[in-house]
């Protein structure tokens, strides 16, 4: 079983404290294996098997447990086996528990437990369980390899690095896809199997979907968007225009429900100048951008807004909480802060003519602060950074060495 360090560190710090621990994230990327390395990391510690529970609610195993007092009774007659000693509880998917944060609390309460709990719904957070948990959980989100783990995984050597992100581009960052031959058609089967459970059992069964076809559409529309800014209006005019009549609401209902699976993420917009939100036009970005590969097809026409999700989803991993920068006419790509930490980013193919370096660098220029900014692109040679603005090789930034700007081979 791979590391994932990225995330066994920030937990780490939080083993034994008085906090539940609830990992998140959508399907299939790796949660159940970070829960045993939490387990393997204890037992590293000397805490007994003995001394765990573990549970996976997408086993038939323990499908009788699917309601909270039944889930309680299970938990307490274990622990009553364990005398006088801490019990560190794992629950995997703990989703499909109705009224699972009643046993959470309970348990908590009792101050026997160390919990970890997964889930892949973002409604398991939502504010009806922030009430009731308040204060007593941290949320770790859990995504896909970013390229960096993608390399360790795939045991390959940086030197390979170019060359593997043409992969990378392709395939996304599915940790299951070391099992795999890098075949489109096995791995598009794969990635299409996992869009089908979540669409079919976290969206439609969930949400009491009945139009199974327009949610297609819907996803299609917002797959074949990234990085495009679009409102709920706009998807709804360009589906009447192809002869399916429905409202904003549902459209905004439908975009909720598949973000809450977190295979779709919504980026609000930041008015610099205004330092407010603003309430319209958005951008949407994928959990994995294997996933609209595998839904809508692979276009190299297409890469600018591949390379944006790609960053998008690594900004995420480090930490930081990202929105789109708008100031005036002008628009930045992303905004990332972190504590007392903010940088700027742009993100483009290639910096191949005076029109994309002005479009790119212009509106990074009009922002008077002094937070680092940022210009990734494709490019292999730089020229200089430009009055303070950084031009960086996305390889090299996703590899987190931003500081390596020139290249040649």
């Amino acid at each position: 079983m791979y590391t994932r360090n990225i995330y066994l560190n920030k937990i780490k710090k939080f083993i034994d404290k008085p906090v539940i621990k609830i990992i998140t994230g959508m399907r299939r990327v790796g949660k159940s294996c970070f829960l045993k390395l939490i387990m393997d990391e204890l037992r590293q510690k000397g805490v007994t098997d003995d001394q765990i529970i573990y549970l996976h609610f997408d086993s038939l195993e323990f499908d009788n447990l699917k309601n909270h007092t039944a889930l309680n009774d299970y938990i307490l007659k274990k622990s009553d086996e364990i005398i006088n000693s801490k019990i560190y509880l794992f629950i995997d998917e703990i989703q499909e528990v109705t009224d699972w944060e009643k046993c959470i609390e309970s348990l908590f309460a009792s101050e026997r437990f160390d919990i970890y709990i997964s889930g892949s719904n973002a409604q398991m957070l939502s504010s009806e369980l922030a009430t009731k948990l308040s204060g007593r959980y941290i949320e770790f989100p859990i995504y896909t390899l970013g390229f960096s783990e993608y390399m360790q995984f795939m045991q390959k050597d940086l030197s390979q690095a170019h060359a593997e992100f043409k992969s990378y581009l392709i395939y996304g960052g599915f940790p299951a896809l070391i099992h795999f031959d890098l075949d489109r058609e096995v791995v598009y089967q794969y990635i299409s199997s996992i869009y089908n459970t979540i669409l079919l059992k976290d969206v439609v069964k969930r949400n009491n979907v009945r139009n199974i076809s327009l949610l297609e559409n819907i996803t299609n529309y917002a797959f074949d968007n990234i990085g495009n800014i679009f409102s709920a209006k706009r998807l709804a005019d360009y589906l009447k225009s192809q002869k399916i009549s429905l409202g904003v609401e549902t459209v905004q209902n439908y975009l909720a429900y598949i973000c809450s699976t977190y295979a779709l993420h919504k980026v609000k917009r930041y008015d610099i100048k205004g330092k407010r939100y603003l309430e319209v036009h958005e951008k949407y970005y994928l959990g994995d951008i294997g996933l609209r590969n595998a839904v809508i097809g692979y276009r190299e026409a297409d890469i600018a807004g591949v390379l944006e999700n790609i960053v998008y989803l690594e900004l995420l991993r480090r930490g930081y909480t990202v929105s789109i920068g708008k100031l005036g006419d002008a628009e930045i790509d992303f905004i990332a802060t972190k504590s007392e930490e903010k940088i700027y980013i742009q993100v483009t193919y290639l910096l191949a003519s005076e029109k994309t370096i002005k479009r790119e660098f212009s509106p990074l220029l009009k922002i008077s602060d002094n937070y680092p900014k940022y210009v990734l692109s494709m490019d292999e040679i730089f020229g200089n950074d430009y009055e303070g603005i950084k031009r960086v090789n996305i390889v090299d930034f996703l590899l987190n060495n931003a500081n390596k700007h020139s290249r040649s081979r």
